[in-house]
């Protein structure tokens, strides 16, 4: 049987985005893609109200529910994630370590990780409060925000309308994402029992927070290569003819490491 690889996607995306990615694995690996909480076809988290926080467990919770029945029971796995995927990648890989075989990063916002005074946590703590700061109505405020600081200044605004419409009406699980990022309570620290060989990739033109974030994270994974692509945080989706083959390499040699 080949070995299965799980995929999870950013913030504001779906499982489709690893369609190519899946085209150029497929001959050696069962692929497994996960529609993250809120996103693509899986329902928005059960029960918000006034009182709930969500938490990386709660996304972990559902992925494993989701792969359950096209894993064998306990069956190890290589495991992909970016951004908001990545994120709670590391926190499946911290909860079944001895389950995952690799692990590739491409820049996951985990930072939590990260001291409170770190340039790059503080970075996005300020735009997290400047989403937060935008009431009920003003999702596309909100929206503007979050896709101009992952791309570039003027990107919302020069979406189709329909686009537009599509990423505002995902930003209230975008806000549930922010806090179960920096609800997490892991440090670096954490990361040393994470000895399953590990990718970690970023974009040359993303944000310095994130680039900063994935050299940390590098340099606390005990067997990790740090490489950095063409493009910037949504690299996989716009420059998926360069990370797509880093990846499908990394894995070819995680088998062999396996092996």
């Amino acid at each position: 049987m080949k070995p299965a690889v799980v995929l999870l996607h950013s913030s504001m995306s779906s499982k489709a985005q690893w369609a190519d990615l899946m085209s150029q694995l497929e001959d050696g690996f069962r692929c497994i893609a996960v529609d993250l909480l809120g996103y693509g076809a899986s329902p928005f988290p059960a029960d918000v109200d006034a009182g709930y926080v969500h938490t990386l467990a709660h996304e972990v919770d559902a992925v494993n529910a989701a792969i359950a029945s096209r894993l064998e029971p306990g069956e190890a796995f290589h495991l992909i994630g970016h951004s908001f995927g990545g994120a709670s990648a590391l926190h499946m890989a911290r909860r079944m370590p001895g389950r995952v075989l690799s692990l590739t990063l491409f820049e996951p916002v985990a930072f939590h990780l990260l001291p409170a005074q770190h340039p790059a946590r503080a970075e996005i703590v300020g735009v997290v409060e400047r989403i937060n700061a935008c009431g009920p109505q003003q999702d596309r405020d909100a929206t503007r925000i979050f896709i101009d600081y992952w791309n570039r200044a003027g990107a919302f605004d020069a979406a189709p309308p329909a686009a537009q419409d599509k990423m505002a009406g995902m930003i209230a699980k975008v806000r549930l994402d922010f806090q179960a990022l920096l609800g997490e309570a892991a440090t670096l620290d954490d990361l040393s029992a994470l000895t399953m060989p590990s990718l970690v990739m970023s974009g040359a033109h993303s944000p310095a927070s994130t680039r900063l974030l994935a050299e940390a994270l590098a340099a606390a994974l005990p067997d990790a290569i740090a490489l950095q692509t063409r493009g910037g945080h949504m690299a996989p989706i716009t420059h998926g003819a360069v990370v797509n083959p880093a990846i499908v390499n990394f894995l070819a040699d995680a088998e062999v490491t396996a092996d």
